[in-house]
């Protein structure tokens, strides 16, 4: 006869889970992330992934220089026990400078996650988590469909607008910075 053991899980604080960074507790270039207090490996980074974020990064960042900050594979504090690491934020400029402080959900004007692996993970619980924080406006790239799903107006748990685009011509604008408009023809280069 089986005996069924409950077991509970040990959640973490982003306070803890820095201090294991610290500690060296983590492998170099291993790619965690704290949700809901758990440490969550996320998925290796593909040769797509890679390069759809570099074209990312290179479109958005000179029409935002000065405007903005793009912040490339770093945390974001969205609770004390959650700090996701998306692919880029575009974050607010600030007059207290980030090297002083962490980045804060208030700080996102959008984020962007590129999806090769990850995609069902991406519009269900980061959805979640970026819509509760009332993160503004969330994208995610599909490497795979070479689309762009852009998530805004965060609503409860969800977003209440969502647009698929697709197709090369297609065109996606930042809500924040309406003039910065990318082509997913560029995108997907």
């Amino acid at each position: 006869m089986a005996i069924e053991v409950e077991t509970a899980r040990r959640r973490f604080t982003r306070e803890e889970y820095h201090r294991m960074a610290e500690a060296g507790i983590f492998r170099p270039r291993e790619r965690v992330e704290l949700i809901r207090g758990e440490i969550l490996e996320m998925s290796p980074i593909g040769r797509r992934h890679r390069a759809f974020n570099d074209n990312l990064v290179a479109l958005l960042v000179p029409p935002l220089l000065g405007r903005a900050i793009v912040s490339v594979a770093s945390g974001v504090a969205l609770s004390d026990d959650t700090e996701p690491e998306p692919d880029i934020k575009i974050l607010r400029r600030s007059a207290v400078p980030l090297k002083d402080r962490d980045v804060y959900a208030d700080d996102v004007v959008c984020v962007i996650e590129v999806s090769e692996t990850s995609l069902r993970y991406d519009r269900t619980t980061k959805v979640r988590l970026y819509a509760e924080s009332l993160i503004p406006e969330y994208w995610i790239v599909d490497c795979t469909s070479e689309n762009v799903e852009v998530y805004r107006t965060p609503q409860g748990a969800g977003y209440r607008d969502l647009e698929r685009l697709v197709g090369g011509a297609a065109t996606v604008s930042l809500q924040a910075f309406p003039d910065v408009s990318l082509r997913l023809a560029e995108i997907f280069a």
